[in-house]
């Protein structure tokens, strides 16, 4: 079998939460069924560290798509004929996106529908292209995949899609995140610049992850709290944003920018408390990493949070700065709280597995070909 996979994501250094949910399935898809040959399509150069087995072979498909409307190039036109003239049995796209009006089957994964909610939060020509063609994506797949019941939920009631259309398959967790000891913690602090212990939050600066109304219940904390830092680790996906900080508490928020794996996971094992309060996500990966590293969470009682955190989360209201800092002062001064949701969250992690999803993203494959 002849399979085919959408790899713009793949992106080396500069990964984020598409290029890593691609490339953690595709490596298990490729080195379980080394029978098949897998090709996958990249937008720029290779880089080396995505050559995989044997069995797959790596095709730069040009121009990189750094605008919607190279998207429309690259994907209706470039990559349409590159899959045309390779003869595919099937074709996956692990960010939904993909050529219409082909005869080779598609899987497609939808993570979630945010440009349907909160449209004003991307770029206008973003915008625009996720709204036109996303509705023909869901329509054209022969299958869709997705990573929670509540986006699944929202594909059916926003698109009209049949339910039985659409596979959802959690995300799985980097083995990298565990706990760490009390001595390593110590050392990630100061690393950090300070001896002193810290919330963390973990995702791109994008409007929706709530960073404005995070640091405005940070700096409502602070003002009952003279220890704790902040410590955001992400970057701007879009464009850069600003944000208007205290002056006095400047030097009690960090933010760090793009970390690789191995750090952030220490980075995470040492938090007092993982903050995340997203008013809308399609499944909210840091929440699976913080679960493993066995550190308390504070999430946002909206979207697809609740679904996959459980009962391992202390929920706030991500639009009221006010429910967000009472949260965080609950938790710091709560040990015995800290210590159930660490619990609850050793045996939440269990549901999320990289080998057990890219099996059931085989099985939807097969569905397509048998």
């Amino acid at each position: 079998m002849r399979i085919g996979i959408n790899t713009r994501s793949l992106l080396g250094q500069k990964m984020e939460g598409f290029g890593n949910y691609t490339l953690e399935i595709v490596k298990r898809l490729t080195i379980a069924h080394p029978e098949h040959t897998f090709i996958c399509y990249f937008d720029r150069p290779v880089d080396p560290q995505f050559s995989f087995g044997s069995n797959v072979i790596c095709k730069s498909v040009f121009p990189p798509t750094r605008h919607p409307f190279l998207y429309i190039i690259w994907f209706q036109w470039r990559l349409k004929r590159a899959i045309q003239k390779d003869q595919l049995d099937v074709f996956w796209s692990p960010d939904g996106m993909f050529p219409l009006g082909m005869k080779t089957p598609v899987l497609a994964t939808i993570h979630d529908l945010n440009f349907e909610h909160f449209s004003q939060d991307l770029p206008k020509w973003v915008a625009w292209y996720y709204k036109k063609y996303f509705p023909r994506f869901a329509k054209a797949a022969a299958q869709i995949v997705t990573v929670s019941n509540a986006t699944k939920h929202d594909i059916v009631a926003r698109y009209q899609t049949p339910a039985e259309k659409i596979n959802v398959i959690y995300n799985g967790v980097n083995t990298q995140y565990k706990p760490i000891s009390n001595q390593e913690k110590e050392t990630i602090q100061q690393q950090l610049g300070f001896n002193d212990p810290y919330f963390l939050f973990v995702g791109s600066l994008h409007p929706r992850k709530n960073i404005h109304r995070l640091l405005q219940a940070f700096q409502l904390f602070a003002q009952s709290d003279s220890t704790v830092q902040l410590v955001i680790v992400g970057a701007a996906m879009w464009k850069d944003q600003s944000f208007e900080i205290e002056t006095n508490l400047a030097k009690r928020i960090h933010f760090k920018g793009h970390i690789e794996t191995k750090t952030l996971a220490a980075i995470m094992g040492a938090a007092t408390a993982f903050v995340y309060v997203p008013y809308f996500e399609g499944f909210g990966m840091p929440l699976a990493e913080a679960m493993a590293a066995h550190t308390p969470i504070i999430a946002g009682n909206q979207s697809c949070l609740p679904e996959i955190a459980g009962p391992a989360a202390l929920y706030v209201d991500p639009f009221d700065v006010n429910s967000i800092a009472n949260g965080m002062h609950q938790l710091k001064n709560d040990v015995a709280l800290q210590t159930q949701l660490v619990e609850a969250g050793q045996l939440r992690v269990k549901a999320f597995d990289w080998d057990q999803a890219s099996k059931q993203v085989w099985q939807a494959l097969q569905k397509l070909v048998s």
